[in-house]
């Protein structure tokens, strides 16, 4: 399977997006090394654009990008892609509302990960973007698409595009993939924010009609139409 003249003007153009993508997940220092990736699925077509594997960042270019189909095969790209195609792979046939994918093992939500505890929703930031707690999802291990499907049985129904996986890190979902690097960054902010209020006492859980109105007002609303 090779990407046809019909759609290389689309890869091209998600390969400079996903490349420069990565560079919001250091600014954020949301990675170190060469952990975390993001992924962006081609509209229209059973493939996806994602990170290679191992290579730093400073190193990664929109040519080294890899292509590949919804079952995590190479379908264009000179490198082996991250090692959480698979996973991802899963989430986009499972979820065709998903244009995008990130992983991150940000400091304060994967400490809540290790803890395998849900980031409660005490800030109007956790209710807008969130609709309610960061849960948590199963323990899964690389290599497959194990933790593809814990993500799925986890945001399946849920209104949060994040979801922290036991003792491991964050994953989040978006329709596109800046979405998906936007909840991984608000999923940070949220997860220190509420780490810093519980050394100070019990954080106070907004009420559920509190958060359901925030998370409408935030999503149809707040910013440019």
């Amino acid at each position: 399977m090779t990407v046809v003249d019909d759609v290389r003007t689309t890869v091209a153009t998600l390969r400079r997006e996903v490349c420069g993508l990565h560079e919001q997940l250091t600014r954020y220092q949301l990675v170190v090394w060469t952990a975390g990736n993001v992924s962006a699925r081609v509209p229209g077509h059973q493939l996806l654009v994602i990170k290679p594997s191992g290579v730093a960042y400073d190193d990664l270019t929109p040519e080294n990008m890899v292509v590949c189909d919804l079952h995590g095969r190479v379908v264009e790209g000179e490198h082996a892609p991250s090692s959480d195609t698979d996973a991802q792979a899963y989430v986009y046939r499972a979820m065709p509302e998903v244009g995008g994918v990130v992983h991150t093992h940000s400091t304060y939500a994967t400490a809540w990960a290790s803890r395998r505890e849900p980031v409660p929703c005490v800030l109007t930031m956790g209710a807008d973007e969130f609709g309610g707690e960061i849960p948590v999802g199963p323990f899964a291990v690389i290599g497959d698409d194990s933790i593809g499907r814990g993500i799925v049985e986890t945001l399946s129904g849920s209104r949060s595009p994040a979801v922290l996986m036991a003792n491991h890190g964050v994953f989040a979902i978006g329709p596109t993939a800046r979405a998906a690097v936007k909840a991984a960054v608000m999923c940070e902010d949220v997860a220190r924010t509420v780490h810093v209020a519980r050394q100070l006492g019990d954080p106070v859980p907004l009420a559920p009609a509190q958060v359901d109105a925030l998370f409408d007002r935030y999503q149809n609303v707040y910013g440019q139409r």
